[in-house]
């Protein structure tokens, strides 16, 4: 028999752009804007119940499943979303996400603030919060070169 487990966490990371909130967050809401610096869509629907769902892993390695429902959108302002993620057939976390963009004059501060249920030990916080901050690395290389 399996042992279940859960760990609860909230981490919160912040980023400066030298870019405009709108620009930070077309980033986000355009679906060829994202791939660029998140893995490409399977879906890509970004509305208010709309959902998100992103699939991949290393060649011959585990499929990881991303799969997102935006719970609300201000544009240039917020996103709020939650989120599963499978490791194949195996649930590894749940959830809350929520995207802020704050004009800071010249540019745009970021906040990005997730809450999860890691479950069972295949995920850990501060594995999830290292990718998180790689991939908001990308974005403002991406940024950068736009």
């Amino acid at each position: 028999m399996n042992e279940h487990s859960v760990k609860h966490s909230t981490f919160v990371i912040e980023r400066n752009y030298e870019a405009k909130p709108a620009k930070v967050f077309a980033a986000w809401a355009d679906p060829v804007a994202k791939a660029r610096w998140f893995p490409k869509a399977d879906k890509f629907d970004f509305r208010v119940g709309g959902r998100e769902i992103n699939r991949g892993g290393p060649p011959g390695g585990q499929v990881y499943t991303f799969d997102a429902c935006y719970q609300e959108i201000v544009p240039d302002r917020r996103i709020v979303y939650s989120y599963i993620l499978d490791q194949d057939e195996t649930r590894i976390s749940v959830s809350v996400t929520t995207v802020e963009f704050k004009s800071t004059g010249a540019g745009t501060q970021l906040i990005y603030t997730e809450q999860g249920a890691f479950l069972d030990g295949h995920d850990t916080p501060e594995q999830r919060e290292h990718g998180t901050k790689a991939m908001l690395d990308k974005l403002g290389d991406e940024l950068k070169h736009q």
